[in-house]
């Protein structure tokens, strides 16, 4: 058990699942619950997926790889910055193949569907990613119509990497939300990729990713998103990465080359970056103002805080 909510004093419901905290080496330092069965990583494989590109030749500006890495908030710049990745490959909108929907923060969805817009790739919060795949796939003059498919050779490339940076083998290849495919790997190994392209060497593919998502956190998240805050305020000489991905998963990646990974076994999202929080306090890592950024996590009634989200047993 590794969350409760509390409502008004008296625990109302409880989230299970498992964390681990990895060393440089891929050892357990330490975990609760079991963090060597499979899971999918889903959005929080995407900074793996961006080294791979850039190691196949993917190639431009920084912001622009961060938004690779991302699951965006659909704001206007993260919209722009993925237009202008398609654009420097020569391709547009209409070649994007990920899920069409509306932007993923409140606000941006708000006013999306307010100015008549429909659903969307571009607007649809893994439209860097399919972005960044449709220019590696076009620097290298493969298929552009099936770049999805687990064969192409950008997503065995991909593969490759996934099980490289993880240290362990795929378990499965499942197909994501976005259409794109999904690897299968422990958590263990989800922790101990992010180490290593936390504390990968200057000018590799993992540090450029990496790097970018450092100088450029709002084009990982998005203006209201905890994930950026975090980045933006864990001190520098830390060197921290962080990506949140569906069904309750989050990883972090630290310059010393340790890495942390969460899963809420239930999926529900509200737990995992309480349970996070907890976990970088535990070892020391972050700031106030990043922990504070994950444990908002209000318990409403009547639309005002009646209770809260809290983490057990880290």
């Amino acid at each position: 058990m590794l969350a409760h909510v509390v409502r008004c004093g008296v625990v109302e419901s409880v989230h299970r699942g498992s964390a681990v905290v990895t060393s440089a080496d891929g050892s357990i330092e330490q975990a609760w619950g079991d963090p060597t069965g499979l899971i999918f990583p889903r959005s929080a494989s995407k900074p793996i997926q961006a080294a791979a590109m850039v190691a196949a030749g993917l190639d431009i500006a920084p912001h622009q790889l961060a938004l690779v890495a991302a699951s965006h908030s659909g704001e206007a710049f993260h919209l722009a910055a993925a237009l202008e990745i398609l654009h420097g490959a020569g391709l547009d909108e209409t070649h994007l193949l990920n899920t069409p929907d509306y932007p993923v923060d409140e606000q941006a969805r708000d006013e999306w569907i307010r100015a008549g817009h429909p659903k969307t790739s571009l607007a649809q919060n893994c439209s860097g990613k399919h972005s960044g795949m449709l220019a590696t796939t076009a620097a290298n003059g493969w298929d552009l119509a099936t770049y999805l498919d687990p064969e192409h050779p950008l997503q065995q490339a991909i593969t490759a990497a996934v099980a490289r940076l993880s240290g362990t083998a795929v378990g499965a290849i499942a197909v994501d939300g976005c259409g794109a495919p999904l690897h299968g790997i422990p958590l263990t190994g989800l922790a101990h990729a992010f180490g290593r392209i936390a504390a990968a060497p200057a000018g590799s593919p993992e540090a450029r990713v990496a790097d970018a998502i450092r100088a450029h956190p709002e084009y990982l998240g998005g203006t209201r998103r905890g994930v950026t805050t975090l980045i933006r305020e864990t001190p520098a000489d830390q060197r921290l990465i962080a990506k949140d991905g569906a069904e309750s998963v989050y990883a972090v990646g630290l310059g010393d080359g340790r890495g942390v990974a969460v899963k809420i076994a239930d999926g529900h999202m509200r737990a995992k970056p309480v349970v996070l929080a907890a976990i970088l306090r535990r070892i020391g890592v972050g700031s106030e103002a990043g922990y504070a950024a994950l444990e908002d996590a209000p318990v409403l009634g009547h639309g005002q805080p009646v209770g809260s989200i809290v983490a057990v047993g880290i």
